[in-house]
């Protein structure tokens, strides 16, 4: 039998459309609130919708984050959601600058004024070097189409982080790989065929 991926529920997270595709591409899923939870989970799912301050106010409430740091820092398979992958940074700028999780290096920054924000649909993401082999994007073809929903973007200090980039009126990344660590700023799991690839291929590579 597969082994279990906890989903992490902060109050705010796209739960349903998460478990549902993880489930459709053969994982099992525990979802929870629990920080214990993490401790004795084979894999971790972080997804989001919503701001990174409210996000980061959720998690420190719960005990969640210190659970989190604890859980990447570990080695365990780690997969960050849209502002799942966001509050992975230093800090953010969203409703006035704040401290996030610190996890890798960087500032989560709105997009420029004059773009239409959110950006909502369907945008290509370019695999970078450090990505292409992997086993989180094999299958996934460079250039394919992935859905966002989002107003703000990670601005990561260190490039041999960036997995994947897209543009929407400046090059962003889209995609960051860590050893077991993975983030995507992109919903796989309203992606279609791609997204549900990524996370299929996820759930081998976490769980191998």
């Amino acid at each position: 039998m597969t082994a279990e991926i906890v989903v992490i529920d902060y109050g705010a997270g796209n739960l349903r459309s998460v478990v549902r595709a993880l489930t459709h591409v053969g994982g099992r899923t525990l979802v929870t609130s629990d920080p214990a939870a993490l401790h004795g989970a084979t894999a971790v799912v972080l997804p989001g919708v919503g701001a990174t301050r409210d996000t980061m106010d959720s998690l420190q409430r719960l005990g969640l984050a210190e659970a989190i740091r604890d859980t990447i820092a570990r080695g365990v398979p780690f997969l960050g959601i849209c502002v799942g992958m966001q509050v992975l940074c230093t800090s953010s700028e969203e409703f006035g600058s704040h401290a996030c999780l610190g996890v890798v290096p960087g500032v989560v920054r709105r997009f420029a004024d004059g773009l239409k924000v959110p950006q909502i649909g369907w945008n290509q993401v370019d695999v970078a070097t450090i990505a292409q082999g992997h086993p989180l994007f094999a299958g996934i073809p460079d250039g394919a189409d992935f859905y966002f929903v989002h107003s703000y973007h990670c601005d990561l200090a260190e490039q041999a982080l960036i997995a994947g980039t897209t543009d929407y009126g400046v090059r962003f990344p889209s995609a960051l790989l860590r050893d077991r660590l993975a983030a995507v700023q992109f919903h796989p799991e309203k992606s279609g065929r791609h997204g549900l690839q990524l996370l299929t291929n996820f759930v081998a590579w976490a769980t191998a």
